[in-house]
């Protein structure tokens, strides 16, 4: 499948070496990366359909000091969704009422029929980006019926209900920002790590500088992160994804299809 990573922090710090051991894993997820900064409350956002490790414009991104308090990387194996530039995450979309969601993912929606409707509709064709679609539509009726904007608390009660309702039988790892708050969710053991120290939050598919103080995500939870710190925590669904052999043979038959075999 794909890795995901993001720091959050109360300060920007600079985390080029964070990244470079991130990229470092691109041999095995050779379908895209992607990385979103924020720089002066707004996120730029490089992204390609190529290795990590073979593209000179990431390695011209990494040779200067990257210095921010919100990062969100991610390196792609495909399992949904064809090699090109419009499926490497990060997602980025504006709700009504111009906030900027940004989400990467690690899994695969392997049965969640709402989101079949934004196949013609979205840029690229993967779950990931539907799933964005799908949590803009809800903010957007949530809005609408209010009348006025949400505030953090309301977000991370819808999102706490989206994520429940998709993680049924489907891998959801997920890191996604409004703005204002990061959340994070993972329904797979051992699949998401988090490093928690002064300056805030790591938090990686694997740990990725030396440091024995990395510890799982608490499954099947969402939690909302501002500022280094937790803000909001959900009470615990039951949807652990355990993958099944019916799960593997999808996923090898995507793989071949997409290697010509």
């Amino acid at each position: 499948m794909c890795e995901i990573f993001c720091f959050n922090s109360n300060k920007p710090k600079q985390i080029n070496e964070c990244l470079e051991c991130f990229y470092n894993h691109a041999e095995n997820h050779p379908h895209g990366w992607g990385l979103a900064d924020m720089q002066s409350d707004e996120f730029v956002i490089n992204k390609e359909p190529i290795k990590a490790t073979c593209s000179p414009h990431l390695k011209e991104i990494l040779s200067n000091p990257l210095v921010s308090k919100n990062v969100f990387a991610h390196i792609r194996l495909a399992t949904m969704g064809e090699i090109i530039s419009p499926n490497c995450h990060p997602f980025i979309e504006m709700d009504d009422n111009n906030r900027s969601w940004i989400l990467i993912h690690n899994g695969t929606i392997f049965d969640f029929p709402p989101l079949e409707k934004y196949l013609e509709i979205e840029t690229g064709n993967t779950d990931s980006e539907r799933i964005l679609l799908y949590i803009i539509d809800e903010i957007n009726k949530f809005e609408k019926d209010k009348g006025s904007p949400s505030t953090i608390k309301e977000r991370f009660t819808i999102l706490t209900e989206i994520v429940k309702e998709l993680s049924g039988d489907n891998k959801l790892n997920l890191m996604i920002h409004d703005g204002e708050v990061t959340y994070i969710h993972s329904n797979m053991r051992d699949s998401l790590f988090y490093l928690k120290n002064d300056d805030g939050f790591l938090i990686a598919t694997t740990p990725i500088i030396d440091d024995n103080c990395w510890k799982p995500v608490e499954l099947n939870k969402l939690f909302g992160l501002i500022d280094g710190t937790i803000i909001f925590e959900s009470p615990e669904h039951e949807n652990e994804f355990i993958l099944t052999p019916e799960h593997e043979k999808i996923l090898e038959d995507f793989q071949n299809s997409i290697n010509g075999e």
